[in-house]
């Protein structure tokens, strides 16, 4: 059997891509602003702390907006963090201790996927349905553009290709 790894974007290429982008004024006003039932789904009376309510509003509102959510959740976007910490009351510093161990941030990204109502992928799913695996609603527009980009040939570059034969 034989197993073939495409490398199609560089190192700088997958870091800026796995990482928060910029965000306009109109995706800060749709995806980071706060429903009455997010609030309530964050809300303290459910023992967190300032800290993992700010992150996991973080992770609530990326995923929608994203399709997915960074690693880094304190390095959201500027313009995001204090629309969400001022909706929830929270100091903004709070998100630098976010996440501290790592299984905070799995376990808040399981409970959202679960508050919006994702599935997981399936392995065979293409490759925006790999990432955005709800319903019937479109994908984040940030993940169908990079969708796009991913299917587009690269120009004045060939994509690179390593095959690998295991015998």
């Amino acid at each position: 059997m034989g197993a073939v790894a495409t490398r199609v974007f560089g190192d700088d290429e997958l870091e800026r891509l796995r990482g928060f982008p910029e965000i306009n004024k109109e995706e800060l006003i749709r995806f980071f602003t706060l429903t009455p039932a997010d609030v309530g789904f964050i809300d303290p009376g459910r023992g967190r702390s300032p800290k993992d309510r700010l992150g996991l509003a973080v992770q609530l509102r990326t995923l929608p907006w994203l399709g997915f959510v960074p690693d880094r959740v304190a390095s959201a976007p500027v313009a995001a963090v204090p629309r969400l910490s001022e909706q929830l009351r929270i100091p903004i510093g709070e998100l630098r201790f976010y996440g501290e161990r790592k299984q905070t941030r799995t376990e808040h990204l399981r409970e959202v996927t679960r508050y919006l109502s994702w599935k997981p992928a399936k392995a065979s799913s293409t490759a925006i349905s790999m990432c955005w695996a709800a319903t019937a609603s479109p994908p984040p527009p940030r993940l169908a553009a990079a969708s796009a980009a991913l299917a587009r040939p690269r120009r004045g570059r060939a994509r690179t290709t390593r095959t690998a034969r295991r015998d």
